[in-house]
């Protein structure tokens, strides 16, 4: 066996650097595994089928999703949908001598869907998608064309849902907590789905805060990381608030390293100066299966991409459901890409952001190597175990690799090009240092 030669110094290596060759350096890979990309499935709305029919041919693929959740519609949720903010019969008595403008409008919608009416939903969720299509002016007439029919006593009573709200009646916490075991992601998508670009600052946060609150009290803090603002909204204003209250978004992720796809954007990944690329697609019932092969087969023949894929109905409950066989289908062929990397939105983000952030220090002599990992990022959310790649001199045939208490035995692997031989192995950063020694 020939002893490693390597001074007693540091090697930092940052994870955006090229490759290394020499014996002892260390990088951290760029995906798990060191996968040549990363897909992520992720569900709105938590519609009934998607546990029913979707989620049983996730389990039997062993693919790990994420699902966000509308909570105020879950039996036991503390937070129900309400509106927060003056008598409504006093903004609907003011909407008679006072245009709507920037100053009340987002008050009016939000009070639109908590006038005791069938009828006014609607005409939130038509304001709301002018704000998001930056489109002011037309949702300030949209509210006086609602509050004047109000006024006139055109609507029945009675208490409107919005159609994704009811269409995730049928779970129950305690059903979410046994998927939560079973390894998926469950995520906020608010307490009761509503367009949050028209909403005013207080009754923004009451959705974000108390959906937030929920989740924490059924499923712990971990489950607190992740969310989506509905309907895709890239609203800024919006996305001010939303980044307060969720470290990870799946609307919007403004990271300097980061190049976003978003669903709207037809662009197909190209090349960038970014580390990452965030391919984002969302499937339909017009979308052609070629079609979503093609976005994995994109993915997995680069290797700096990340597809999220988002879907809503299953099996005609929800928007634009598919059937269960078509997920099948299309779970099955991301399954046969052993090249990529399944997980959940969550974890996808945090090994991102975590290789990202992360340094490694390399000290080598006699026959042994040690690596320390550490990154600055808050521990109780960023703890997934970074990939690290460390070449070995030629004459290790096996190597004995240990942090803390577990340790593996690793097989070294020939560079592919080139005589360099290097080993893969899982460390947590900021944790005891790895040792690798040749055995």
């Amino acid at each position: 066996m020939k002893h490693l030669l390597l001074p007693a110094i540091v090697l930092v290596l940052f994870a955006g650097l090229a490759k290394a060759q020499s014996p002892g350096e260390t990088i951290i890979t760029r995906w798990p595994d060191d996968k040549k990309g990363a897909v992520s499935i992720t569900f709105d709305d938590g519609s009934v089928n998607q546990f029913k029919q979707a989620l049983p041919v996730l389990n039997r693929l062993n693919l790990k999703a994420t699902f966000f959740i509308i909570t105020g519609q879950i039996p036991g949720s503390r937070y129900a949908g309400k509106f927060i903010g003056r008598p409504v019969k006093t903004i609907i008595a003011e909407t008679a001598t006072v245009p709507t403008d920037k100053d009340n409008f987002y008050e009016r919608a939000s009070a639109a869907g908590y006038l005791g009416l069938i009828g006014p939903l609607d005409y939130h969720y038509k304001a709301g998608s002018l704000v998001d299509a930056g489109k002011l002016t037309e949702a300030y007439t949209v509210m006086d064309e609602l509050y004047q029919k109000v006024r006139n006593n055109e609507f029945k009573p009675g208490v409107q849902h919005n159609t994704e709200y009811i269409d995730a009646h049928g779970t129950t916490w305690a059903d979410i907590r046994r998927y939560a075991k079973q390894g998926h992601e469950f995520a906020s998508h608010m307490v009761t789905h509503p367009r949050l670009a028209a909403l005013d600052e207080a009754n923004m946060l009451y959705e974000m805060q108390s959906s937030r609150l929920d989740i924490l009290r059924e499923l712990g803090a971990r489950y607190t990381f992740s969310a989506e603002g509905p309907f895709g909204t890239e609203n800024e204003r919006v996305m001010q608030y939303l980044y307060k209250v969720y470290p990870a978004l799946r609307n919007r992720m403004p990271e300097p390293w980061l190049k976003e796809i978003s669903r709207g954007n037809r662009s197909n990944p190209g090349s960038t100066d970014k580390k990452y690329i965030q391919f984002q697609r969302g499937a339909t019932t017009k979308t052609p299966m070629p079609m979503m092969k093609a976005w994995v087969d994109t993915t997995a023949n680069k290797d700096n991409t990340w597809l999220v894929l988002t879907f809503h109905g299953v099996d005609g409950i929800g928007w634009e459901a598919l059937t269960h066989q078509q997920l099948d289908e299309y779970f099955s062929y991301i399954k046969a890409k052993d090249k990529l990397w399944v997980a959940t939105f969550g974890d996808a983000t945090r090994y991102i952001r975590e290789r990202q952030s992360a340094s490694v220090k390399s000290f080598g002599n006699n026959g042994s190597i040690t690596v320390s990992l550490s990154h600055p990022l808050n521990k109780a959310m960023y703890n997934l175990p970074l990939t690290l790649k460390t070449y070995v001199p030629a004459g290790w045939k096996k190597v004995k690799v240990s942090q803390g208490t577990k340790t593996s035995m690793v097989v070294p692997v020939a560079q592919q090009g080139g005589a360099a031989r290097y080993v893969l192995y899982k460390a947590y950063a900021n944790a005891s240092p790895v040792r690798l020694r040749a055995m």
